[in-house]
């Protein structure tokens, strides 16, 4: 195709030029009609002439080197095709037949007994075609490797923008599973297509939310899936009915994903919000993110400049510089803002999204049991500096009672202790 244009090419350019030179003043250029001389000068006549001359010559020359420029074009798109069909042709040589030897319906040689496999060149995606039942890449004498994925783009063409969120119908694991194929045991996905910049685990802290759970997960799978990330979701639930510590849970979730996969990127949600909008990209930055900024419980605002609650993100890196989350505030309250003075401590910022991106839908619930409001927190935030190094990811304790690897997620039963006993009040 591509030659045949700049044939035509070529063709209207070799004959504009031929036109050109055949339409040469005549003699009788200097005369008026029934042979009487002109009037002009016979100076300024010739100098007309002698321009005319000058601008027929450019004019052929610039025809010319068109002509030439075109035969060069010409030759590097023969020799590309001619590239390609030898590239072609090699792949069944090399295994002892030509492009049109016999081969039967399903690929195989009808009498040599040798099998062909062919690429269609035609698409930038061509794969091989499958072969029948039985036989193999081997079995042709060959095996090509794999083309290397692409990385993933940075913003995924396949995202949908607002989302509606809703929690009114019935939902079922048995239903989410059906909608989710792709995602394997333990709740891991990777995308086929693309290499992604992260792998990220997502961390629950989790105890008797099962229905919370459900509408989680129908939601998070396919966002996470249209933002082309690498990932696994784990539920880390406290067993026994002491007091709720969210912030260890977190710190138990980080310590299993490391032993589970070469995660770079975790990000920390509670099982109750789901963002509406799937342009929030669930990936790490260059600071500590804070994904969930403008709940509906808040009037979709920031509660206040030092909020970190809900749904976080820290690389590894930045993880371990603050020593990870504080594990001694045992009930609701206070650890948010004691892992963002841990951020502004040591000289990170911490990074939001847009207000019309990060905006997320809460299911609402009554206040757990046995999760009551911490009343020491608030002493407890204010000693952040001091405590901080002595108190984290390095002086974490716990037992792993049972990990199970469910198809959506992988559901990993711990004990981390019993609170100190409270201060008496006199």
């Amino acid at each position: 195709m591509r030659v045949a244009v700049w044939r035509q090419l070529c063709g209207a350019s070799c004959v504009a030029g031929v036109v050109l030179l055949l339409r040469r003043p005549s003699a009788s250029a200097g005369t008026l009609p029934g042979g009487r001389p002109h009037p002009r000068p016979a100076a300024a006549s010739a100098m007309t002439r002698l321009m005319l001359g000058r601008t027929l010559e450019r004019i052929c020359k610039g025809v010319l080197v068109l002509c030439l420029l075109h035969f060069l074009i010409m030759m590097i798109l023969y020799l590309d095709v001619y590239t390609q069909r030898f590239d072609l042709f090699s792949r069944f040589n090399g295994n002892g037949g030509g492009r049109n030897g016999s081969r039967g319906t399903n690929g195989t040689a009808g009498s040599g007994g040798h099998h062909y496999y062919y690429y269609n060149l035609s698409r930038p995606n061509a794969t091989l075609q499958a072969p029948a039942a039985g036989e193999s890449l081997a079995a042709a004498g060959h095996t090509p490797s794999p083309k290397p994925l692409p990385p993933c783009p940075e913003i995924p063409p396949g995202l949908v923008g607002r989302l509606l969120i809703e929690f009114s119908s019935l939902m079922t694991m048995e239903r989410v599973q059906k909608e989710n194929p792709n995602v394997t045991e333990g709740g891991r996905y990777t995308p086929p297509d693309c290499r992604p910049r992260w792998k990220v685990a997502l961390i629950i802290p989790f105890r008797h939310r099962e229905n919370h759970l459900k509408y989680w997960l129908h939601y998070l799978h396919p966002i996470l899936r249209r933002q082309k990330i690498d990932y696994g979701i784990y539920i880390i639930t406290q067993l026994g009915e002491d007091t709720f510590n969210r912030a260890k849970l977190l710190n138990v979730g980080y310590t299993e994903a490391m032993k589970d996969g070469e995660y770079d990127c975790f990000i920390f949600s509670d099982v109750d919000l789901i963002p509406m909008d799937d342009r929030n990209l669930y990936h790490c930055y260059d600071q500590p993110r804070h994904f969930a900024i403008a709940m509906d419980k808040f009037g979709f605002r920031l509660p206040y400049a030092g909020y970190f609650g809900g749904v976080s993100g820290l690389s590894k890196k930045q993880f371990l510089k603050i020593n990870g989350f504080p594990n001694e505030y045992w009930g609701w309250g206070g650890e948010d803002d004691d892992i963002y003075n841990r951020i502004t401590l040591n000289g990170m910022k911490v990074s939001r999204p847009d207000v019309r991106i990060g905006r997320y839908r809460m299911i609402k619930h009554e206040r757990d049991k046995h999760n009551e409001p911490n009343p020491q927190r608030f002493n407890k935030i204010q000693n952040t500096k001091n405590t901080m190094k002595r108190d984290g990811i390095s002086t974490l304790t716990y037992r792993v009672v049972q990990v199970k690897r469910h198809p959506l997620f992988t559901d990993i039963s711990v004990e981390i202790g019993k609170p100190p006993p409270r201060p008496f009040k006199g």
